[in-house]
């Protein structure tokens, strides 16, 4: 049986390397894609080999079509051919109202959120489909709650980017589900990341806790557990699902 190889963009921390991790203990390579922090996506890589499966970092970003064309082009000669994407990477920015974001701003937000995930998307059914003699494969993009909830006051940008992740979702998934590839999504609720310090708040996930009904924020590794499950052959017939692990939120 062939190893299962497995790209996940933005793995250098949080809920992508929580992944990475997972997907190695369940016998899986992995291509760990960051943008920036080298360092961090090399400590994923190495952490992966240390569970005894091949692992290669790669820098890329995601919204530029020529990263991401790179950035298969490595996976395909390092690891060999892809049967699993986890369209991990994302952004936010500092909270604000609508009437103060920026035309830059919210190019950003779309170009690595929705963009990123549909260029990546597209290189992996280039793989994967059996239109194009692969052998099929599954696909997982991170959505968010704040795609339902709308993130009023702080990230509407954000929310309506996560909202086309949903409808990107259902979409490929019906378009290639007769060429062997199942297209699903996880919607995390607040989880203890430092992607809140990227919106200039820490500790936006210990203030909102006591808002989850579970009464307490999620983990990387909660949310990796959902995105396993997906890959994995125990969901062979879904497909177009969106998973929420929000804590009831």
């Amino acid at each position: 049986m062939n190893t299962p190889i497995v790209l996940i963009t933005g793995a250098g921390r949080g809920i992508g390397a929580a992944t990475a991790l997972l997907c190695a203990r369940n016998g899986c390579d992995v291509a760990v894609n960051y943008a920036r922090d080298a360092q961090a996506a090399a400590d994923v890589a190495a952490q992966v080999q240390a569970l005894g499966r091949r692992a290669v970092a790669v820098a890329a970003d995601v919204s530029r079509e020529a990263d991401v064309l790179r950035l298969f082009q490595t996976v395909d000669g390092e690891l060999g051919t892809l049967t699993a994407l986890v369209n991990n990477a994302g952004v936010v920015d500092v909270q604000a109202r609508v009437d103060a974001m920026s035309a830059g701003r919210l190019t950003r937000m779309f170009a690595i959120n929705v963009v990123g995930s549909m260029l990546c998307a597209r290189e992996a059914v280039r793989r994967m489909s059996t239109r194009y003699g692969g052998a099929g494969g599954a696909i997982v993009n991170l959505s968010s709650a704040a795609a339902r909830l709308g993130s009023p006051g702080q990230y509407v940008d954000y929310a309506a980017a996560k909202g086309a992740i949903d409808t990107f979702t259902l979409g490929l998934a019906r378009e290639v589900a007769d060429e062997g590839i199942r297209v699903n999504a996880v919607r995390p609720g607040i989880i203890a990341t430092d992607i809140h310090a990227s919106g200039g708040e820490p500790g936006r996930a210990l203030r909102l806790a006591p808002q989850v009904p579970m009464r307490r924020a999620g983990s990387a590794d909660e949310v990796a557990q959902a995105v396993w499950w997906l890959l994995s052959d125990a969901a062979s017939y879904a497909t177009g699902a969106v998973i929420d692990v929000s804590g009831g939120r």
